[in-house]
Parts: C-alpha cells; structure tokens; sequence
C-alpha cells in the first residue's frame, strides 16, 4: 500500500474515531472518569509544579503554537505540505469551534482551577460554556505528528532522532496532563482534542508524498 494512502487512512480513521468519541462525550458516557481523573491528578500531584503546568497552557494557546507551527514549516521547506499542514492546522480549530458549540459538555468547575497566568496572551479564544475538545491538546498533538514525521525522515543519526524524538513525547504529555491538572478541562476534553489533531496531522501528511503536486509545479 501507497504510503500516502497509509497516512489519509489513518488519519480518516482517527477522524471517524472522534466524532465516535464526541457523541459518547455529549451523552455524559464520560462524566464518572473526567470528574475522578481531575480528582486524582489533583490530589497526588504537588502544587508546586502550578507554575510549570501553567507555563506550558500559555505556550499552549493559538499564538505561540501558531509561530511554532510556521517557523516549523519554513523549516522544513516542503512547499504545498506546508501549505496543506498549515490548513489542517486552520482546520483543527473551525472544528474545534463546532465542538464547543454543539457538544453539550461544561468545563471543571472553578473551584478546581489551578492555572496561574505567567505571560498574558490576547490570544485566539473559543472557550465557550462548553470545553469539548481541548485545543491546547490538539494543538500540541498536531505540532507533535508533524515534528516526529519531519525528525524521522531527516538526515540526523539515529540517536538524535531518538532524543528528539523522546523531547516531543514528554511536551505532549506535560501538555494534556497539565490541562486536566489546571482544571481547564475534563480528561474526554484531551482525549477528544488529541484525537483530531492527530488525525489532521495524518491527513496534511499525505501531501509530502502525492507526486502529482511535483508534476502540476513542473508545468
């Protein structure tokens, strides 16, 4: 099989996978899990890594993911991947923007709020009543998909890409467990914001092997 078919498959995949999720989230399937998760994370985690945690919801939010996206891919200099990529990255959130209107399900309570604002950033904002997905967590898995795919298919030695590649994985996770501990959102939130973002990254993906852009630039 094509590996530009691999990728869309995948990625159609995870994207079915999300509205599957979705609906299970608006008919409150989830709520138990996301009130003990929050709960849990919250009672065996130290207050004092509040600061670190929120750090990470500012480098979160739409401006500085949507730098590190462009500098990312002028980095790469794949043209109409980037171009593409950064349309699945425009795309992720006019679905995120359906989400919070359409799935019936509020944010953690303020009282669970831990998040302390180190830089303020006018930035981007949809959070509305409802908090379904998590944009930070798509984002940061959007950005993760493209860094590993581009770190993997470099000239580095193997070790380097290992590294890397172990870097990428703990932002990820600092990043969507940080958002259940601050209390921005519930763990299906996460979920289902890490599911479309992968999916959008697998989906931007198949334009850095679909020959025919090459030909149609030749002309």
């Amino acid at each position: 099989m094509r590996k530009e078919l691999k990728f869309f498959l995948v990625g159609i995949g995870f994207f079915l996978l999300f509205i599957l999720f979705s609906y299970l989230v608006h008919k409150d399937f989830l709520t138990r899990i996301d009130f003990d998760t929050t709960v849990r994370l919250q009672n065996n985690i130290t207050r004092n890594v509040d600061d670190v945690f929120s750090f990470f919801s500012d480098i979160g939010s739409f401006e500085p993911m949507l730098v590190i996206v462009i500098f990312t891919l002028i980095y790469w200099r794949k043209i109409i991947s980037g171009i593409m990529l950064f349309g699945g990255f425009v795309g992720f959130h006019v679905i995120e923007l359906f989400g919070k209107f359409f799935v019936d399900h509020p944010p953690p309570p303020e009282f669970m709020l831990r998040t302390h604002k180190i830089v303020q950033f006018d930035q981007f904002h949809v959070r509305t009543e409802f908090s379904y997905p998590s944009g930070h967590s798509g984002r940061a898995v959007f950005l993760a998909t493209v860094l590993l795919f581009i770190i993997w298919h470099s000239g580095w030695s193997k070790h380097t890409k290992i590294f890397l590649s172990i870097l990428v994985g703990v932002f990820v996770v600092i990043m969507l467990v940080s958002r259940i501990y601050l209390g921005e959102h519930w763990f299906s939130d996460v979920i289902g914001g890490g599911l479309l973002g992968f999916a959008l990254g697998c989906m931007g993906l198949v334009f850095y092997y679909f020959k025919g852009f090459k030909k149609i630039l030749k002309r």
